[in-house]
């Protein structure tokens, strides 16, 4: 099993930085991706960004620009930096570990943190 507590969130101020952890615990596989996903409110949960074990990246189109994703596989914590947020960037973020296994796909998911951006 793995369990996923992320940090780090709370009130931020337009134009400023915000910055997630997520520490994960129990066996992390080096065919894990970890990613963040956001929920903004009264929408779908949403992919921001992920990295695999060796550190490739992806990221959403809208938040590619001021955003970075890293992982530190000895302390198995990811992180998400995001600079000039906007009162659009507002919601729950959660932390994400994908699992291959025997064919399927599984997912474990932190329990989120709330992220309110002012203007």
């Amino acid at each position: 099993q793995v369990q996923l507590v992320e940090s780090g969130g709370g009130l931020v101020q337009a134009g400023g930085s915000l910055r997630l952890s997520c520490a994960a615990s129990g066996n992390i596989f080096s065919t894990d991706i970890m990613a963040w996903y956001r929920q903004p409110p009264g929408k779908a949960r949403e992919l921001m960004a992920s990295i695999t074990y060796g550190g490739q990246t992806w990221y959403e189109s809208s938040v590619s620009a001021r955003s970075s994703v890293s992982r530190d596989n000895a302390k198995n914590t990811l992180y998400l930096q995001m600079n000039n947020v906007n009162p659009h960037d507002t919601g729950v973020y959660w932390c994400n570990l994908q699992r291959q296994f025997s064919g399927s796909t599984f997912h474990f998911w932190g329990q989120g943190t709330q992220v309110t951006v002012s203007s």
